[in-house]
């Protein structure tokens, strides 16, 4: 059974940042595609950003250049830097990964909270 290890969610003021993290373990396979999603209350899980395993990266527009993704593939850990963090940023973050075999798997979620 995979396991996600979820980290560094909390309470941060307008303007400040975070990082996450996500440890994966027990993947039968090797992973494909890591990376991390949100939802607001009231709203759709949205992407955040995911990185493969080579690399390449993808932002959802409202990142605007704020976060960065970043990924060890031998600890098998993604992270997430965010700055400049807004109140609209306040949601549960889930970190989210896909194997190159398999059906994805999704942490028990993390919350960030923007907050004076």
């Amino acid at each position: 059974q995979v396991q996600l290890v979820e980290s560094g969610g909390g309470l941060v003021q307008p303007g400040g940042s975070l990082r996450l993290s996500c440890a994966a373990s027990r993947s039968r396979y090797a992973i494909y595609a890591m990376g991390w999603y949100r939802q607001a209350p009231g709203k759709q899980r949205e992407l955040v950003a995911t990185v493969t395993r080579d690399g390449a990266t993808t932002y959802g527009d409202f990142v605007k250049g704020r976060f960065t993704i970043s990924r060890d593939n031998a600890a098998n850990t993604v992270y997430l830097h965010m700055n400049n963090l807004v109140p609209e940023d306040t949601a549960a973050y889930y970190c989210n990964i896909r194997p190159y075999i398999g059906s994805e798997y999704w942490g028990q979620g993390t919350q960030v909270t923007v907050s004076s």
